[in-house]
């Protein structure tokens, strides 16, 4: 019995928890991301309008059409690939948002394998 009211009050509590998503506020603007993959961390900037991003990572800007499955979802296709893997669309789903940013997974489509970064306003 006592194992059965602890199970109703933690269920309880989980549903009263719901994470922060005010996704459309930061459809446009310009950014700073952060992103660990295997170890190393790496940072761009970018400027994103509701259809278009640019974005700037070593010194290189490279321009990509956005489009937006839904306020958290977006598709990116790059205008100019200079390679195959540049072809493919890249998948960003916001996970979560604060006021000054938010955090990501990205990875294309497709593919179920996913990186994490983050995200934060610089405007």
């Amino acid at each position: 019995m006592k194992y059965l009211i602890l199970c109703t009050a933690v269920l309880i509590l989980q549903s009263c928890y719901n994470v922060e998503r005010n996704c459309s506020d930061f459809k446009t603007g310009s950014f700073e991301s952060e992103i660990t993959i295997d170890g190393t961390l790496y940072k761009s900037s970018f400027s994103r309008t509701s259809n278009l991003q640019v974005e700037e990572f070593k010194g290189v800007k490279d321009s990509s059409y956005v489009r937006w499955i839904n306020d958290c979802e977006m598709v990116f296709k790059t205008i100019h690939p200079k390679n195959r893997a540049e072809q493919k669309d890249i998948l960003l789903k916001i996970l979560t948002t604060t006021k000054e940013g938010y955090k990501f997974e990205y990875g294309y489509v497709g593919d179920p394998n996913k990186q994490i970064g983050y995200a934060k306003r610089i405007n």
